[in-house]
């Protein structure tokens, strides 16, 4: 027999419907039965969860992230990587293709999903009857390769993926060839997939650790010039534009990237483009700190940046948060700053963390943050978004705004802890686990 759980008096946030409101919210075998704003009629045995003060919605979707496994299990594995994913309110997580071997054979394909498929079942065995049905268990998706060289001149074999589980083509690393962008778009057109590509360009970014200006002069650190995204991604659109064949954008982070985005995406051009969440809460003044936590790639913006990709999102000039997670060991990462490798994790950190910045100050809405985090990813895959309605499934998180914690290695669910948060208290966290429960 199926569990039914009754959520009473929980804040429900559901961006396809563009509501925020308190209800009550009952829930058999992992289907909403209804939403209302008090549910009387209760079946016999329902379990009644009190709410009050959490938030449910439906669960983020992260659409590129790094995993260790295979070939650095040390930084990160599978199941690691979507245990982080739950502790944080991800219910879908999509994995770059740089993994040792990359992803660029439906072999490894399969190999990723069957462990992953795996990994769920058994957690799902393991506790039942000990946690609410609106935990979900995160479901792991990957990017094929498009290239299969390191130098990327070689295609990988786009048709034979496209008939693998993938949710699309995507490489994580910048592709330097035009011709190479050309042929691909061209070739990818009709198999229909989604596409993801990051317009960087490496030889313009030279030696640079951080965004070029006032601050890297200031702490001594080579610059990287705003142009090395800009002009990559003015020609990158020009294919776009020609070819037709619709692209998402990769970690956007420069003013003037927003507005090539923008006018782009007004001529008609079919794209759509995210940043990550910790170019939204940090600039490069920052980097005083030379934190190695904060070396990233493309680096932390000027304050102008910040502002830009946050108006770029309420606008919905931009559509997607990116989390972007790339774990390191602690070796590799305690070294000086211009010497450590980019990269940060964040898969649980990045929802506590937008909310205070964002939401509690004022400057967003709930649902424009749920919205950039959860419903807009989802259609970047050419998914359908979660809705809370009766009759969908309870693909669901539970989010304590007010829970308070403190990073530490000990608490975090990913085997790295390469954040500048770390030993930092954070107020907010997901309920994987809750009490406050009776039986009806």
């Amino acid at each position: 027999m199926d569990a039914v759980e009754l959520l009473k008096q929980v804040r429900v946030i559901d961006p396809v419907a563009g509501t925020d409101r308190v209800a009550d919210v009952l829930i058999e075998g992992g289907i909403i039965r209804e939403v209302s704003d008090n549910i009387t009629e209760l079946p016999s045995e329902t379990i009644i969860h009190n709410c009050q003060g959490l938030i449910l919605g439906p669960g983020l979707v992260d659409l590129y992230s790094h995993s260790g496994e295979p070939g650095f299990e040390e930084r990160e594995t599978l199941e690691s990587l979507m245990q982080a994913a739950a502790a944080g309110g991800f219910t879908q997580v999509v994995i770059l293709p740089d993994t040792v071997p990359a992803i660029d054979n439906p072999a490894t394909v399969a190999w990723l999903r069957e462990k992953a498929r795996n990994w769920r079942e058994w957690q799902a065995r393991r506790d039942v009857g000990s946690c609410p049905s609106v935990l979900y268990y995160p479901h792991l998706h990957c990017w094929a390769a498009l290239t299969i060289d390191t130098q990327g001149q070689q295609m990988s074999e786009l048709a034979e993926l496209a008939m693998a589980e993938i949710a699309g083509f995507a490489d994580g690393k910048p592709l330097s060839q035009l011709a190479m962008v050309r042929r691909l778009l061209e070739y990818l057109k009709p198999i229909g997939k989604p596409i993801a590509l990051w317009a960087w360009d490496v030889g313009l970014a030279g030696n640079g650790v951080m965004r070029e200006g006032r601050e890297s002069m200031q702490f001594g650190l080579p610059g990287v010039p705003a142009i090395a995204e800009t002009a990559s991604l003015s020609a990158l659109l020009e294919c776009v534009e020609t070819i037709g064949t619709p692209v998402h954008l990769m970690r956007i982070s420069t003013a003037r990237g927003v507005e090539l985005v923008r006018a782009a995406k007004a001529r008609g051009v079919p794209v759509t483009a995210s940043t990550s969440w910790m170019h939204l809460l940090l600039n490069s003044e920052a980097v005083g700190s030379y934190d190695p936590n904060l070396r990233l790639n493309p680096p932390l913006g000027n304050l102008e940046d910040q502002m830009a990709l946050l108006k770029g999102l309420k606008e919905g000039v931009l559509d997607v948060i990116a989390i972007d997670h790339t774990p390191y060991t602690y070796e590799e990462k305690t070294v000086a700053f211009a010497e450590a490798p980019p990269g940060a994790i964040g898969l649980e950190l990045a929802l506590p963390l937008l909310w205070q910045a964002l939401v509690e100050t004022g400057q967003w809405s709930a649902l424009e943050l749920w919205r950039c985090l959860s419903t807009n990813p989802a259609r970047c895959l050419q998914q359908k978004p979660s809705a809370i309605v009766p009759d969908a499934a309870a693909e669901l998180i539970l989010f304590n705004p007010n829970q308070p914690w403190i990073v530490e290695p000990h608490t975090l669910k990913s085997l790295s802890s390469n954040t500048p948060w770390l030993r930092h208290e954070l107020s907010g966290r997901v309920i994987l686990r809750h009490g406050q429960a009776v039986r009806a």
